[in-house]
């Protein structure tokens, strides 16, 4: 427990240290996020602060695989492929490479990182389709996960709690499910990097994350939803994730079906809608936070009741946390 502890507090510790010194070269080299109509903010901030966590998580991670005796699967490619989407998300960030390039890496890492993880004897999904087919939908699903993890980060403090939310969920997985020890190492380290960004990415933020963040942080969390559901745990796996999933699931289908090009930025998400209402960022990530712990108590049930009561549980709860956002009077009215 001591050394689970250590680790935490000391990526927390760098993560928010290399993020000061990250927020003065934004600043010096002026990479800001101006404020648009389809913006949550209203002044200039810098943009890029996700490098930040990335100092400290990736090496941290590199060196957990080197004296680990039992790494998961796909360990060193998808350190190398959080890497690269990191370079290609800072330009991205810099020049706006456009979204061909942008998803082009993204299914390339994808799909270099799933010939390394093993299928096991029944795959992902329970033997129900080919192998190939099977590959097939996870990387669909991850590509799509990494994109979505980027289209919500769109208020201050949200992307920093949802790693710490989703990553607490793998950890408690792991202990339920007597997992590889790597996973609760792995989720403390994310967990971590995120804390230490959030000193300063909490509302009014002085740094916002930015792709080069979001982007390789929703690699990495993609991998591990991946490979704890090639342990068995798909629905667990689905629950820790649901609010990030609904919503930014449920909005993409509402702009598709208007004909919108929805890899483009809005102001149409759930959560968005609260603040839009007048509610604080703050004051609606702490909510989402508490959707979050919520959701950590269905992951239990589903391990202690059953599968469908726990999955049950989650979809009720953040269906009405949607809905909640979305009927909110405005805060003066």
């Amino acid at each position: 427990m001591v050394h689970f502890l250590t680790v935490f507090i000391c990526v927390a510790l760098i993560s928010m240290s290399a993020t000061e010194l990250v927020l003065k070269y934004l600043i010096k080299k002026a990479i800001y996020d101006l404020p648009n109509e389809r913006s949550s903010h209203t002044i200039p901030t810098p943009r890029g602060g996700g490098i930040g966590i990335l100092i400290a998580v990736l090496p941290t991670l590199l060196l957990t695989q080197w004296i680990s005796q039992n790494p998961i699967a796909a360990y060193q490619p998808v350190l190398l492929c959080a890497f690269g989407l990191a370079l290609v998300s800072f330009l991205d960030d810099l020049k706006n490479l456009g979204p061909l390039i942008r998803f082009a890496s993204q299914i390339v890492c994808v799909i270099i990182c799933l010939s390394f993880i093993p299928s096991g004897d029944n795959g992902f999904l329970g033997g129900f389709v080919p192998v190939w087919i099977e590959k097939v939908i996870l990387g669909i699903g991850w590509v799509w996960f990494i994109n979505l993890f980027n289209f919500m980060d769109g208020i201050d403090g949200i992307s920093g709690v949802e790693i710490i939310s989703i990553s607490a969920g793998i950890i408690l997985i792991a202990v339920l499910g007597q997992l590889n020890i790597e996973y609760i190492q792995v989720g403390l380290i994310l967990a971590g990097g995120a804390a230490g960004f959030l000193r300063w990415n909490w509302h009014k933020a002085k740094v916002f994350m930015g792709d080069v963040g979001s982007v390789p942080l929703g690699f990495l969390l993609g991998w591990l939803l991946i490979s704890l559901a090639g342990e068995g745990f798909v629905i667990a796996s689905v629950i820790i994730s649901l609010y990030y999933l609904m919503d930014a699931t449920s909005t993409l289908i509402k702009r598709a079906l208007r004909g919108e090009k929805v890899w483009q930025a809005h102001r149409e998400h759930y959560y968005q809608k609260a603040t839009q209402a007048g509610r604080p960022h703050n004051w609606v990530v702490i909510r989402i936070a508490l959707i979050n712990l919520s959701l950590l108590i269905c992951v239990w049930i589903s391990f202690t009741l059953s599968l469908l009561a726990g999955l049950l549980a989650g979809l009720i709860i953040t269906g009405l946390t949607l809905r909640f956002f979305s009927t909110l009077k405005p805060a003066n009215g």
